[in-house]
């Protein structure tokens, strides 16, 4: 067997915990790969909405296995809230749920790093969420983090206090001080909690399970254009969203990778800073993001919002080799009168089709527009059902990326989803 990948194609928020819930059924095993608790993956079902920020999207569903992969850094302390916020058991969850020996951990004065560096940036904030994502991956990178295998030593508490010393002599170069008894307090309660659940060598478990034949669905977070490497640098998250980061976040060999499901939707949205060539700041950005509900579901930030990016989607469908598009939130453009793909962009004068080194560099944006669709699709659920505006939006983007959209969502619920 091989390992499926779902991932998102824009700056994230696409809908990927949905999909996953609805995908989950189909597999044996769900695993992420990457980020931390600056995911936001939603999931809605029997009129309650759950969003996780570190657990797999598979979790609701009995019989399945989730693994947070090695590629994750994980804050005890956001774990301890999300699993007694599911309203399940622990035990049952502990049932279901694996994690890395080898995923990093969040520690405090990450937090506390994370908020002194964005405030040193001043009016050139990347824009972080502020939940110690990029300091914990630097120290990963500089080989000096802490894993969650760490938690098993005799000596952790040494090796914790060594590392916090090291923090606390970069914030006094911020001129950054903090109280960290009460924040250490709550995380070392979290600590005991997290030892309650089972960490497992995470990539001899994949194996094994691809070995004997079960299916295995690796789940991305954030974006590719929100990638360290290929996404809007240095506006970007701290780990590889891309579908290569699956293999590096779960210690799966590029040959084993199957099917790559890329998310998007039908038009585009950004939180934070940095740029996004089609972003509205008119009436009909406004009514994307009342109608769309279009606020970060882990910061709360409203989003930034515009019309769909044809060069960036064909950007991420190449780096990612995506064999199958999903489309998300379609019951967002109902109403309005036109609707609009940006299909190249005009760069030192020229018609391009390709991302450009920098995206500052972009002098002017080529649409192409459609009629829009003034009925409710929220009740869709076969093809037939849409009506042909949609339709001739869809058939449009199938034909220019050359990749089939399997799946229209039209509808937060796990049932408003269309399968072709």
């Amino acid at each position: 067997m091989k390992i499926d990948i779902l991932l998102g194609l824009q700056w994230g928020d696409e809908g990927k915990g949905k999909i996953v819930d609805a995908l989950a059924p189909g597999y044996d095993l769900v695993a992420r790969f990457q980020g931390g608790p600056n995911a936001g993956h939603t999931i809605e079902f029997n009129g309650v909405k759950h969003v996780l920020h570190l657990i797999p999207s598979g979790i609701f569903h009995e019989g399945k296995i989730n693994i947070i992969g090695n590629g994750l850094v994980v804050d005890p302390v956001v774990f301890r809230n999300e699993v007694e916020s599911l309203g399940m058991a622990t035990a049952s969850i502990r049932e279901r749920l694996l994690i890395s020996v080898k995923a990093h951990l969040i520690m405090p004065t990450h937090k506390l790093i994370d908020a002194a560096q964005e405030a040193s940036l001043g009016d050139a904030k990347i824009g972080s969420t502020l939940r110690g994502i990029g300091p914990a991956y630097t120290d990963k990178a500089s080989r000096k983090g802490l894993r969650i295998g760490d938690l098993l030593r005799k000596d952790f508490i040494e090796i914790y206090r060594s590392r916090v010393n090291d923090h606390l002599r970069m914030l006094q170069g911020y001129g950054y001080s903090s109280d960290l008894k009460e924040l250490e307090d709550e995380w070392f309660d979290s600590v005991e909690f997290l030892r309650q659940f089972r960490t497992v060598n995470a990539d001899h478990h994949i194996d094994m399970a691809l070995q004997s034949g079960k299916r295995v669905l690796a789940e991305g977070a954030q974006g590719t254009m929100l990638d360290i490497d290929f996404g809007t640098y240095p506006y970007v998250t701290s780990s590889n969203t891309v579908a290569a980061g699956a293999c590096t976040g779960l210690g799966v060999a590029p040959g084993r990778t199957g099917e790559v499901y890329g998310i998007f939707k039908a038009y585009c949205t950004r939180v934070g800073s940095g740029p996004f060539p089609t972003e509205l700041d008119d009436d009909a950005g406004r009514m994307m993001r009342d109608q769309g509900n279009e606020y970060g579901a882990t910061t709360g930030r409203p989003r930034r919002c515009g019309w769909l990016d044809l060069p960036a989607l064909k950007y991420a469908i190449m780096v990612n080799g995506v064999t199958q598009l999903f489309m998300m939130k379609a019951d967002v453009l109902s109403g309005f009168s036109e609707i609009r793909i940006c299909k190249s962009y005009t760069v030192a004068g020229k018609e391009e089709t390709e991302l450009p080194y920098c995206l500052d560099d972009i002098e002017e944006l080529n649409y192409v527009s459609f009629r829009g669709w003034q009925c409710d699709i929220t009740g869709c659920r076969s093809w037939d059902d849409l009506p042909p505006e949609m339709k001739d939006y869809i058939s449009y983007i199938e034909k220019e990326t050359g990749v089939p959209i399997a799946i229209v969502s039209v509808g937060p619920d796990r049932s408003a989803t269309i399968y072709r």
